[in-house]
């Protein structure tokens, strides 16, 4: 892997690309490259080539690149080669309904435990999981090495959750309340956030219909 830090839109296109090889794998297809992944993913193959030469190089020249073989370099390059655990605060709609999709997640980052601060919710089952009281989430954390957190709920209580995340040792939270988040520089943080991408998505309606050509060709945003 170079040594040169690794830019958020390189590593945001990696599972974009591990998702297209798995279907690859499945369907048996043994070689692909890049100029076939770039046509089925609208992306530029040169931009391919680039990310993917970031880490190593997977490529044979004339034949392109092994699908098994890059299956395995991606996920070990996402850390999906290790069973990584997560947790999930808030069971409302959105949470409930990410904790049943966990059920059927085929990578190795998987939601063990959800907890609510609403006494009602806590001792009901959610898929495989029980809902869980936040005064367990600190023990809970350290106690099955969980280094992910999501935060599913109202925008008023998610610095309060986040902050009794950090403390507890989650490394990485996934935010879906609208809020932007304070935390420690070490401590990653990915909003998730459906309105604003909603909004964003508006302005294409009537407006740069072009403009998508342009993006994510050869520049690392």
């Amino acid at each position: 892997m170079k040594s040169e830090k690794i830019s958020e839109a390189v590593v945001r296109r990696l599972p974009v690309y591990l998702r297209y090889l798995n279907d690859l794998h499945k369907r048996e297809v043994s070689t692909v490259s890049s100029q076939e992944l770039g046509l089925k993913l609208d992306l530029n193959p040169a931009q391919i080539r680039k990310d993917l030469a970031y880490f190593g190089d997977f490529g044979r020249k004339g034949i392109g690149y092994d699908v098994s073989y890059l299956i395995e370099k991606i996920r070990h390059i996402l850390n999906l080669d290790q069973q990584i655990n997560a947790v999930l605060v808030g069971t409302g709609n959105l949470g409930q309904a990410l904790s049943n999709y966990n059920f059927y997640l085929r990578e190795n980052i998987k939601i063990i435990a959800v907890f609510d601060a609403n006494p009602k919710k806590t001792g009901k089952q959610i898929s495989t999981l029980i809902v869980q009281p936040m005064e367990e989430i600190s023990e809970t954390i350290k106690k099955h090495n969980i280094r992910i957190g999501i935060i599913t709920v109202p925008d008023v209580e998610a610095q309060n959750v986040a902050d009794q995340l950090i403390e507890a040792g989650i490394e990485a939270i996934l935010n879906f309340a609208p809020v932007i988040l304070k935390a420690p520089a070490n401590i990653r943080i990915h909003a998730a956030d459906f309105t604003t991408d909603l909004l964003s998505l508006a302005y294409y309606l009537d407006n740069g219909k072009d403009d998508s050509a342009d993006d994510g060709e050869l520049e690392d945003k």
